[in-house]
């Protein structure tokens, strides 16, 4: 069960090693969240659930405010939400989501980097039904059993409540990501670990050590696109 927060983890270290591309790419989201409604994030959900993410990788708010800014004002750049699917080694899996104002130039710079590391993009529909959409919420400084409680009280029934590492961590559905929170803020809880809508597989497969720094490579590259967002796979990173 564990490890489905060390791939997040691993996620997010992999991303902080690189912040000026994160923030980067935060810019993008918040302000393609923010055109889709309302710039206020009381009313846009979807802004909402990004600021939130934002939050737990530190973007500066001068970023957040830029962003939020041109989206208000005379920011005309369209953008389109992409879904690609593939596979890496060993029958590994592999999710993108990009988000992109050329989809011409997209498609072929993901294609290529599966071609190029060891991998081969699919067809849609080829991987996802191998995962499932989970809002992740993870919090220091209360137990599984504190948590439980909290969320008992605010009559949520989540999938998971695991304590790994410090933290406790609730998986659960997507739509109830601002809910889970809420029921931390009113126990006292405002800062988190992390706060995530992603992609987590059904079943995880393990990489060969011959095969790991193909894997590792291919799923590098793929989130030094600057189109790309998100990566998700199905490789158990436990150690």
């Amino acid at each position: 069960m564990g490890r489905k927060w060390n791939n997040i983890k691993e996620k997010k270290a992999s991303k902080d090693a690189n912040t000026s591309k994160v923030y980067a790419k935060f810019g993008v989201e918040i302000y393609v969240a923010a055109k889709k409604g309302e710039p206020d994030p009381e009313s846009n959900r979807a802004l909402k659930v990004v600021l939130e993410r934002a939050k737990t990788y530190n973007v500066p708010k001068a970023i957040i405010d830029r962003a939020l800014e041109k989206a208000k004002g005379s920011g005309d750049e369209n953008y389109v939400e992409l879904r690609y699917e593939g596979f890496g080694p060993n029958g590994s899996m592999v999710v993108v989501d990009a988000l992109t104002n050329n989809v011409n130039r997209t498609a072929p710079l993901v294609r290529s980097t599966f071609s190029k590391n060891g991998g081969n993009m699919g067809v849609s529909g080829s991987v996802t039904y191998m995962f499932d959409p989970t809002a992740v919420i993870g919090v220091e400084g209360k137990t599984a059993d504190e948590v439980m409680e909290l969320l008992i009280e605010a009559d949520l029934d989540v999938r998971d409540v695991l304590e790994e590492d410090e933290a406790v961590i609730v998986y659960a559905e997507p739509d109830q990501f601002h809910a889970v929170q809420e029921a931390f803020r009113g126990a006292g809880v405002t800062d988190f670990t992390v706060a995530e809508l992603t992609l987590l597989p059904q079943n995880y497969v393990e990489i060969p050590e011959d095969a790991q720094a193909q894997f590792e490579k291919l799923i590098d590259a793929l989130e030094e696109l600057d189109d790309v967002q998100q990566v998700y796979h199905n490789v158990d990173s436990e150690e």
